[in-house]
C-alpha cells in the first residue's frame, strides 16, 4: 500500500448530514479517541447551501477551524442536497469510496430518527453503504473494506443510550469546535426565531452533556446507541456503579 494511502486511513469515522452535526453530537468522542493515539475523521455529505444562516462558503471555512480542534486527522464534505440527501445507490457508492478510501474501524452515524430528515436517511444511508462497501463486486478501484463497528449518536434522541462516553475532560475544547461555526450561532436577525441564542448554547450544551454524564456517574458524556448485543469477559470489570 502507498504510504500515502496509509497516511489516510482513519480508526473513527464520523459521518454526518451537515457541517457542525459531529460537532453537537460526538465532537468530545473524537477529542478523546485521539487523546488516545487513535485517527479520527469526520465525512460530512452535504456543502450547507441550504442553510437559514451563513453559506457553504462560510461553512467551509469553519468546519475547517472546527475540525482543527477536534483534532481529527482529515475531514471532507460530499456535495449531496442540503435538505434532499436521498439513499440512492449512487449515494450509497460515494459514501463507499470513502470508506475503502479511510478503512475505518469504527462508524459513527446519526441516530435513525431525528426532526431533520437529513439526519434520519444519513443513519440508513450510512449503514447500507457500510454494507455495500465490503462486497467486491461493488467495484470502486479499491478494496472492500467493511467497518467493524457501527454506533449511533443519540443526543437529541428520546431513547435510554446503550453506553456514553466520558468526555469531561474535553467539554470545553468540544464547545469551542462548536462555537467555531460563527454564521449559525453568533446572534444575527436571520434566523433569530429558529436559533438559540448565542448566550444560552454553551448552558444548553452542557446541561445535555451533564444530563448523559450523571447516567454513566461521571460529570459529562456524549451518548450513543448500539443495535448488537454487548459482550462482556469479567464481570467484576463492568463500568458503572449499580447503586
Amino acid at each position: 500500500m502507498p504510504a500515502e494511502a496509509a497516511d489516510l486511513r482513519a480508526d473513527v469515522l464520523a459521518i454526518a448530514a451537515h457541517r457542525d452535526d459531529v460537532e453537537q453530537t460526538c465532537g468530545g468522542t473524537l477529542l478523546r479517541m485521539a487523546s488516545r493515539g487513535l485517527r479520527t475523521a469526520i465525512l460530512d455529505l452535504t456543502q450547507g447551501e441550504a442553510g437559514t444562516r451563513g453559506s457553504a462558503e462560510a461553512r467551509a471555512r469553519e468546519a475547517a477551524e472546527a475540525a482543527g480542534l477536534l483534532g481529527v486527522g482529515w475531514r471532507e464534505a460530499l456535495a449531496l442536497p442540503d435538505g434532499a440527501i436521498e439513499n440512492t445507490l449512487p449515494n450509497r457508492m460515494e459514501i463507499v469510496r470513502m470508506l475503502r478510501r479511510l478503512r475505518p474501524r469504527v462508524v459513527i452515524l446519526p441516530y435513525w430518527q431525528a426532526r431533520h430528515p437529513d439526519h434520519a436517511i444519513t443513519a440508513t444511508l450510512g449503514q447500507d453503504a457500510c454494507f455495500l462497501s465490503g462486497l467486491r463486486k461493488f467495484d470502486t478501484g479499491a478494496e472492500p473494506h467493511r467497518p467493524f463497528k457501527i454506533v449511533y449518536a443519540s443526543l437529541y434522541a428520546d431513547v435510554r443510550p446503550s453506553f456514553v462516553v466520558d468526555i469531561a475532560p474535553f467539554i470545553e475544547q468540544r464547545h469551542r469546535a462548536l462555537m467555531a461555526y460563527r454564521s449559525q450561532y453568533a446572534n444575527q436577525s436571520a434566523g433569530s426565531g429558529l436559533f438559540v441564542p448565542e448566550e444560552e448554547i454553551r448552558e444548553r450544551t452542557f446541561a445535555e452533556a451533564r444530563h448523559y454524564g450523571l447516567l454513566a456517574g461521571v460529570r459529562y458524556g456524549e451518548p450513543f446507541v448500539q443495535k448488537e448485543v454487548g459482550l462482556v469477559d469479567d464481570l467484576t470489570l463492568l463500568p458503572v456503579q449499580s447503586m
